[in-house]
């Protein structure tokens, strides 16, 4: 069957009823909007710090003494651009530092970064606070018994400053201190792989016996080590001494018996310091198998102790014109102590602390005898 046709004028009625198919329309996405050059005042006004450098320095003078010589010595902060002398600084700073170098006044992260530093906790409210030395007292002489005994004199705990911009002032002195002797802060011994093991350190090896730390002293040491780990520390300051070296003084009144501080670093054995070239070796233990001896190497890890010098107690071979000097050598020496060091057995290990042994002055510096117990270590180039 032929099938049916449409008239031309139909068909064009039919194709015009139609609606177009058209190919879809690809949907473009949304440019994102111009953006927007920052003129160089916006820029400035939103930086931490920009310094437009100078053309010429020659007029660029000490903040602190005023003094424009020395100018290899002169450090450029990176914020301020003002000078500073190495030495005028405080603390001193030995080296050139390589960087980025703000002055004290620039660094307002200081703090953060000294709290990091030391791995200070911070203070929890709702613990208790820690009973005063007088309460302590109360307590004890209400217990006491009527047997009369011979009064020992009991170590005193430091007294802290007050003021927290001032501790942070002591603290970065001893961060300082220890970063130029590439040294890490730490507040107990240590025991490394391949030195002497924890295991070696116990005080019944002492040859003679040690003295064991009362349970008064135990309480004052406890009490010293969470006022530290509060931030809290013992009045004292490293500063740089051009002939001493760095060196410890006093930063506040501390009275006769007062705990300073414990000495820190690497234990290791005796044996295997013969011919260490480490100025700052301090006796542990002395066993009755020399072989089990001990000391505190405080040359990569340590704390404040390590920086207070010791005095010159050297003993040459007396010739007829030294009779008379020698004496006087010994009682200047003698003169300048004003703390020991003090071996004791904490819960069967030893330790070692440093006592005031006389009332010290604000910035009095402290000294000790290195051989306090055997003349073992040279002293004779101690100024």
């Amino acid at each position: 069957m032929a099938p049916a046709t449409t008239s031309s004028a139909e068909a064009r009625r039919l194709i015009g009823s139609r609606r177009r198919t058209e190919a879809p329309r690809r949907m473009l996405s949304p440019s994102p909007p111009p953006k927007k050059v920052k003129s160089m005042e916006e820029i400035l006004a939103k930086a931490h710090y920009a310094v437009v450098e100078r053309g010429d320095y020659g007029d660029v003078g000490c903040e602190q003494c005023g003094s424009g010589e020395r100018a290899e010595e002169l450090l450029l902060c990176d914020k301020c651009d003002k000078g500073f002398h190495m030495k005028c600084l405080r603390p001193i700073v030995v080296r050139v530092p390589i960087g980025t170098w703000l002055c004290p006044k620039c660094s307002g992260q200081r703090r953060r970064k000294i709290i990091d530093f030391f791995k200070i906790k911070k203070p929890n409210l709702t613990e208790e606070k820690c009973d005063s030395p007088q309460d302590t007292r109360k307590r004890r002489r209400r217990s006491a018994s009527l047997v009369l005994q011979k009064k020992r004199r009991r170590l005193l705990p430091f007294t802290p400053s007050e003021d927290r911009s001032q501790r942070l002032r002591q603290m970065g002195s001893l961060a300082h201190a220890l970063t130029a002797l590439q040294m890490e802060f730490s507040d107990d011994l240590t025991y490394m792989p391949g030195m002497a093991p924890r295991s070696a350190n116990q005080a019944e090896f002492e040859e003679g016996g040690m003295q064991v730390l009362s349970k008064e002293d135990t309480e004052t040491l406890e009490q010293c080590r969470a006022m530290c780990k509060r931030g809290e520390c013992p009045p004292l300051v490293v500063v740089y001494d051009s002939c001493e070296g760095f060196t410890v003084e006093a930063d506040g009144q501390i009275k006769d018996m007062t705990f300073i501080a414990e000495y820190i670093g690497d234990v290791d054995f005796i044996r295997n310091r013969e011919h260490d070239d480490c100025d700052s070796m301090m006796t542990l233990l002395l066993a009755t198998d020399p072989s089990k001896s001990l000391v505190i190497c405080p040359d990569k890890r340590g704390n404040i102790a390590r920086f207070i010098n010791g005095i010159n107690n050297y003993t040459p071979i007396l010739k007829s014109r030294d009779l008379k000097t020698y004496p006087i050598l010994c009682r200047e020496g003698r003169k300048k102590q004003n703390c020991k060091c003090v071996r004791y057995s904490v819960n069967g290990e030893c330790r070692v602390f440093l006592v005031a042994t006389r009332d010290i002055a604000k910035g009095e510096r402290l000294y000790y005898d290195y051989n306090g117990y055997e003349q073992e270590y040279p002293t004779h180039h101690f100024v």
